[in-house]
C-alpha cells in the first residue's frame, strides 16, 4: 500500500514537471514568436522606407532623365533647324553662284561673238568714221588767201587720212590670216611708191613756183582718202 502511494506521488510529480516544462517551452515558443514578428515589422519598416527612398531616387532619376531628354530634343531640334538655315543659306550661294556663272558665260560669249557679226559692225563703224572724216576734211578752209595758209590746210587734210590709213591698217593686221596679211603688206607697200610717184608727178606742173608743195600734199590727201575706203570695203570682214 505505501509502495502504491509512492508510485502514484511519483508520477504526479513527474507530471507537475512535465506542465512546467511545457509552460517554459511555451512561453519561450511566444517570446521568439514576439521576438520574429518585431524583427518582421522592424524589416517592413526598413523595407518601406527603403523603398520610399527608392521610389524618391526612382523619381529624381526620371525627372533628370526626362530633363536631360528634352535638352536633346531641344537641341536637335535647333540643331535640324540650323541645318535647315544651312542648307538655304547654302542653296542660295549656290544659286547665286550659279546665276553669277551664268552671267560670266553671257558675257563671255557676247565678247566671243562670231567674227562675222563683230567684224561687221567693226566695219560699219569705220565706214562712219572715215564719212566723218571726209566731212572734217571738206569743211577746213584757209585762213586767207596766202600760200602758207593753203599749205596748212592741205597737210591737215593729208593727216587726218594718214591717221585714219594707220589706224585702218591696224584692225587688218589683227583680222586677217598671216597669209592674207603678208600679200596685204606687199600690195601696201607698192600703194605707197605709186601713191608718192602720182604726188611727184603732179606738183611737177608747179615746179619752182608757190603751188608746188600745194599740189604734192593735196595729192596724197586724195589718194590716201581713197586708199581708206578701199581697205574698209574690200578688206575689212
Amino acid at each position: 500500500m505505501k509502495s502504491d502511494k509512492k508510485i502514484i506521488l511519483i508520477i504526479f510529480t513527474l507530471l507537475l514537471v512535465l506542465l512546467a516544462a511545457c509552460n517554459n517551452s511555451t512561453d519561450e515558443r511566444t517570446a521568439k514568436s514576439d521576438d520574429q514578428s518585431k524583427d518582421y515589422n522592424s524589416s517592413q519598416e526598413k523595407n518601406d522606407d527603403s523603398s520610399d527612398l527608392d521610389s524618391t531616387e526612382i523619381d529624381s532619376n526620371y525627372d533628370s532623365s526626362q530633363t536631360v531628354k528634352d535638352l536633346n530634343e531641344k537641341k536637335v531640334t535647333s540643331t535640324s533647324a540650323d541645318v535647315a538655315t544651312d542648307d538655304s543659306n547654302n542653296s542660295q550661294s549656290s544659286n547665286a553662284i550659279k546665276e553669277e556663272n551664268i552671267s560670266n558665260t553671257v558675257s563671255l560669249k557676247e565678247e566671243n561673238l562670231p567674227s562675222d557679226d563683230s567684224n561687221a559692225v567693226l566695219k560699219q563703224e569705220h565706214l562712219k568714221k572715215l564719212n566723218n572724216t571726209k566731212k572734217e576734211a571738206e569743211a577746213l578752209e584757209p585762213v586767207d588767201s596766202s600760200t602758207f595758209a593753203l599749205k596748212k590746210v592741205e597737210d591737215d587734210r593729208w593727216n587726218m587720212w594718214d591717221d585714219s590709213l594707220n589706224e585702218i591698217y591696224g584692225v587688218l593686221e589683227q583680222q586677217l590670216p598671216p597669209h592674207q596679211m603678208e600679200e596685204l603688206r606687199e600690195e601696201q607697200r607698192n600703194w605707197l611708191k605709186l601713191r608718192d610717184d602720182n604726188a611727184l608727178e603732179a606738183s611737177y606742173r608747179f615746179k619752182g613756183g608757190t603751188q608746188e608743195h600745194v599740189e604734192y600734199v593735196s595729192v596724197l590727201a586724195n589718194l590716201t582718202e581713197e586708199r581708206c575706203f578701199e581697205l574698209v570695203n574690200n578688206y575689212m570682214k
